[in-house]
């Protein structure tokens, strides 16, 4: 029996690319109410532009290892949310995540507040006040 274990075990290995994780952790992070949407670097946008695909890892950066991952999310907000608290709900939503997906151990979870956005129903509503 534990011949069979052994071939098991020894048939391969199996990696796991840092896109794959960035896409499971921008996927995990928008899910979360307060998160408007991800910041995209200059190239990300570039890329997103001329290729017409959406970039799912769009505001995220991961370094994997051999079996850990540490990863930096750039994210917009909702004006009027309390960040300390979205950016606690961000994280353990991603580690969650990541780790059951690629049972990888999620060492840190970096986010970066880039910007804070009005909802469009107040921007409408101090117009009709003026």
């Amino acid at each position: 029996m534990e011949e069979n274990m052994n071939n098991e075990v020894n048939m391969g290995i199996v990696k796991i690319s840092d896109e794959v994780v960035g896409v499971i952790a921008g996927l995990a992070t928008t899910e979360i109410d307060g998160i408007v949407g991800m910041s995209a670097s200059l190239v990300g946008g570039i890329t997103q532009i001329l290729t017409g695909k959406k970039n799912l890892s769009k505001g995220v950066k991961v370094s994997v290892g051999e079996n850990n991952a540490a990863i930096d999310l750039y994210v917009v907000v909702e004006y009027g949310v309390r960040i300390p608290d979205v950016a606690l709900k961000v994280q353990r939503n991603v580690k969650r995540a990541v780790e059951s997906i690629t049972g990888l151990e999620v060492s840190a979870i970096n986010i970066h507040v880039q910007d804070v956005m009005i909802s469009k129903v107040e921007e409408n509503d101090d117009i009709v006040e003026e």
